[in-house]
């Protein structure tokens, strides 16, 4: 999938603040300890998006993930901005708890439906902050309705997805190859990491030095009764709907102020 190979090392930006002990508990029993409320919004087709609401004082900032993330994502991270802003995150469509319908995966839909909530929850001249693929709906909202809003956050989401086809075989081999020369997988092999929480965890720690919270990991996927992880949530085809329905980023009517994070990478020796 191209965006989970692309947003995958940016999301140590997300998470680097957020790491925290593993929590054992009786899978019946969790609960999401992060301190927000939850709302399902309803986008005008029959979807519903789930809507996390941290509150907080001044401005509004609307958080948007990357492919494969939930809101839960930002589950640690939020609250750290809640002393200056009033904190949202939204699945988006095809993820977690919010609908999954078979299509409006393309990049004009997929921005329409935040709208869709900014307008539902009467969310006034928010501050848009966007993961990986989110920079699509950053775009697109910031070309087309820059009026509605005070600001853009291109958190490692600046790269192109016309750029990066997943459907072109060429690209997906560059991947590949790529992946092929990366390090030996770590002592919690792929196979054991959907034992527990705890075992995921320990393998996303020493695959890459840091780990989604568990009601992130809960969201993403389902749980069985023995506390192991079951399959991912989300279906392929919504990422082959999502590559598909990608379109080349036009920055040029963007009318609000933009900052983009890049994630630092090592110098070639």
């Amino acid at each position: 999938m191209r965006h989970k190979s692309i947003g995958f090392a940016a999301a140590a930006l997300l998470s680097a603040l957020a790491i925290g002990p593993a929590r054992a508990q009786d899978p019946a029993q969790w609960q999401d300890p992060s301190k927000h409320t939850v709302h399902f919004v309803r986008v005008g087709d029959g979807v519903q998006l789930e809507v996390l609401d941290w509150g907080g004082p001044g401005r509004p900032m609307v958080l948007l993930t990357g492919s494969g993330n939930t809101a839960h994502v930002y589950d640690d991270f939020a609250p750290k901005l809640s002393d200056c802003c009033h904190v949202y995150a939204i699945t988006r469509r095809g993820f977690g708890h919010s609908s999954h319908p078979e299509s409006g995966y393309d990049d004009q839909r997929l921005a329409d439906d935040v709208l869709q909530v900014l307008d539902s929850l009467k969310i006034e001249a928010p501050v848009l902050v966007g993961h990986s693929m989110a920079g699509g709906e950053l775009t697109t909202l910031g070309a087309q309705h820059s009026d509605r809003l005070s600001g853009l956050v291109y958190l490692e989401a600046g790269a192109d997805p016309a750029d990066f086809p997943w459907s072109d075989p060429a690209y997906r081999a560059a991947v590949e190859k790529l992946s092929s020369l990366a390090p030996a997988r770590p002592p919690v092999a792929a196979a054991d990491r959907k034992k527990s929480y705890q075992a995921y965890r320990a393998w996303q720690m020493e695959a890459a030095g840091f780990a989604f919270c568990e009601a992130e990991v809960r969201n993403m996927y389902d749980f069985n009764p023995d506390g192991s992880i079951g399959p991912f949530r989300t279906p392929e085809r919504v990422h082959q709907a999502i590559d598909a329905g990608g379109k080349k980023r036009d920055y040029s009517n963007i009318r609000v102020p933009v900052l983009s994070i890049l994630q630092r990478r090592p110098r070639r020796s």
